[in-house]
C-alpha cells in the first residue's frame, strides 16, 4: 500500500492574463484564503497521524514484541532509499524552485475504484491489525499481541516515511516508488510468520465459548487477508503499474532537462556575436 501524497494545487499566472478587476481580485483573495485554510488543515491532519504513527512505533519498540531484525529494518531502509536518492536517482527538481511543487506531485492518480482499493488496504492492513492487538491486550491474549505487532510496526513506519519523502524534493519519483516495494516485500515475510502463529501454533480451548471462537476465527481471517492483500498490492498494482509510470515520469524530466540544456548550448554561440557587435556599436 502506497499512501498518496496531499497537494493543494497552484494557479500559476500567464503572460495573456488580464488585469482582474476590483470584485475579482477580492473573490481571488477569498479563494487563496479558502486554499490556505484547507492547506493547513490537511497538513496539521497530516502531522497529527504522523505523531499518532511515532507513537504507535515508540510503544511497539518498547514493547519487547519486534523482533531484533524488524527494529533495525526501518533503519537499513532508510540509509539505503537515501544512498539510492544521492547516487543511483538523483532528483532533477532540487536545481529549480519551479520544480519542487512539481515533485510533491503524485506519481499515479487512480479512479474512484482505486481510492476504494487504498481505503480497504488502509482497513485490512492498519485498523483492523490495531484493533486485533488492543482487542488481545484486553482479553490477555499474549499470542494475539505478539503475532500482529511486527506487522503494524512496519507498517505504521511505511506510512510514516510515505509521508515524509513524499514532501521532499531530494528523493525522486523511482525512490518513492521503491520505498513501499521494500517493505512491502519484507512485511509478506511477516505475514507468513503471523500466519503460521494463528493457524498452527494457535489452539482454541475445548470449552471455548462464541466469542472465543469468533476471536479466534477473526485472527485467523486478518492474517490471511493481509497475505493476500499486500501480495496482489506488490504483484498487481506496485511492479506492474506503480513502479514503470514512476520510472517514466523520471526518465522524462531527464529528457527534457537534456534537451533544454542542449538548447541553450546551442543559442550561446548566436548570442555571443550579437553581444560583440552591440558592444563596437
Amino acid at each position: 500500500m502506497s499512501s498518496a501524497s496531499l497537494v493543494v494545487p497552484r494557479a500559476t499566472p500567464s503572460s495573456d492574463q488580464s488585469v482582474p478587476s476590483p470584485a475579482a481580485a477580492g473573490e481571488g483573495t477569498k479563494q487563496k484564503q479558502q486554499q490556505t485554510t484547507a492547506s493547513g488543515g490537511m497538513m496539521g491532519s497530516l502531522r497529527l497521524i504522523e505523531l499518532q504513527l511515532v507513537a504507535f512505533i515508540l510503544v511497539f519498540s518498547a514493547s519487547g514484541l519486534v523482533p531484533l531484525l524488524d527494529l533495525v529494518f526501518p533503519a537499513l531502509t532508510s540509509a539505503y532509499i537515501l544512498a539510492l536518492a544521492q547516487f543511483a536517482f538523483p532528483s532533477h527538481d532540487t536545481s529549480s524552485s519551479n520544480h519542487v511543487s512539481s515533485s510533491k506531485e503524485e506519481i499515479f492518480k487512480g479512479s474512484r475504484l482505486f481510492r476504494m482499493y487504498v481505503i480497504a488496504g488502509t482497513t485490512i492492513g492498519l485498523f483492523l491489525p490495531l484493533a486485533y492487538v488492543l482487542g488481545g491486550f484486553a482479553r490477555g491474549d499474549e499470542h494475539a499481541v505478539r503475532s500482529a505487532t511486527p506487522h503494524l510496526f512496519l507498517l505504521s513506519f511505511q506510512i510514516l516515511t510515505e509521508n515524509i519523502i513524499s514532501r521532499l524534493s531530494l528523493f525522486s519519483p523511482p525512490v518513492r516508488a521503491l520505498m513501499p516495494m521494500i517493505y512491502t516485500i519484507r512485511r509478506i515475510f511477516v505475514d507468513i510468520d503471523w500466519i503460521n502463529d494463528v493457524w498452527i501454533n494457535k489452539t482454541l480451548p475445548a470449552n471455548a465459548q462464541v466469542q472465543d471462537i469468533a476471536w479466534y476465527w477473526f485472527g485467523k481471517g486478518l492474517a490471511v487477508a493481509n497475505m493476500a492483500y499486500f501480495c496482489i498490492n506488490l504483484f498487481g498494482f506496485l511492479i506492474p503499474r506503480f513502479l514503470p509510470r514512476a520510472f517514466e515520469r523520471y526518465f522524462k524530466e531527464k529528457g527534457e532537462i537534456y534537451a533544454k540544456s542542449a538548447e541553450d548550448k546551442r543559442s550561446a554561440p548566436i548570442n555571443k556575436p550579437q553581444l560583440s557587435e552591440k558592444k563596437r556599436d
